[in-house]
């Protein structure tokens, strides 16, 4: 999904580790997003879903810093479905740190993440590898970051993992491998599988604002 919108004059974004884009919430209950795009798209990407699904909340969208033909991403891969793993844990390590430096910032909570595909892949990764950095997750078409995670501690950490049943990139087995390792973990994890393909469908965008409806703000 590539939703685009134009800079708003409300935006301040501050020199960090990543190019990214901020926007103001309006309601400072409401729990921070951390938007994170798939291959190709970039900070402006997933503002105006972010505004669809938490309509108050503060908005943090970073850009990946992996070119693949010339496509942002999150971090490399080997083909399509075969992670570079090791580049996986770097880049986790380095979003987690942005978060920190955005947190600081702006002044916000611990956000939750809105990843879809590739980001989703690396929002799972940072919940496996860096517990703690996110106060919850939206995980939209995410598959198995790291094949042998950490052993994470994300005690009572909210997930909402939504799959495609038709999706031809992530098959239902890597899905359900991903929501094992996130209930191992001790994540709060709510997994559903639509009948919808690799794309976002209306019911993923009703599914995740009444989730996020539900998630408390964390200034951990």
């Amino acid at each position: 999904m590539s939703v685009n919108a134009p800079l708003s004059r409300a935006s301040a974004n501050a020199e960090l580790s990543f190019l990214h884009r901020f926007e103001p919430g309006r309601d400072p209950a409401a729990a921070p997003l951390l938007l994170l795009h798939g291959t190709g798209g970039d900070e402006n990407d997933l503002i105006q879903l972010g505004r669809m699904i938490a309509p108050d909340a503060p908005l943090l969208s970073p850009r990946g810093k992996v070119m693949e033909g010339g496509m942002p991403r999150f971090f490399r891969r080997l083909r399509e479905g075969v992670f570079d793993e090791a580049d996986v844990r770097l880049r986790a390590a380095e979003l987690a740190d942005f978060v920190r430096e955005a947190r600081e910032a702006y002044g916000l909570a611990a956000p939750v993440a809105v990843g879809f595909s590739n980001g989703a892949n690396i929002a799972a990764a940072l919940l496996l590898t860096r517990p703690g950095v996110l106060a919850g997750a939206v995980l939209l078409r995410a598959m198995v970051p790291l094949a042998e995670p950490p052993k994470a501690d994300l005690a009572g950490t909210p997930v909402l993992l939504l799959s495609g049943g038709m999706d031809p990139i992530v098959p239902e087995e890597n899905a359900a491998r991903l929501a094992g390792q996130l209930r191992n973990a001790g994540a709060r994890l709510d997994h559903r599988t639509l009948s919808v393909g690799h794309g976002l469908s209306q019911a993923d965008l009703t599914l995740a604002r009444d989730w996020l409806a539900t998630v408390p703000t964390s200034a951990a």
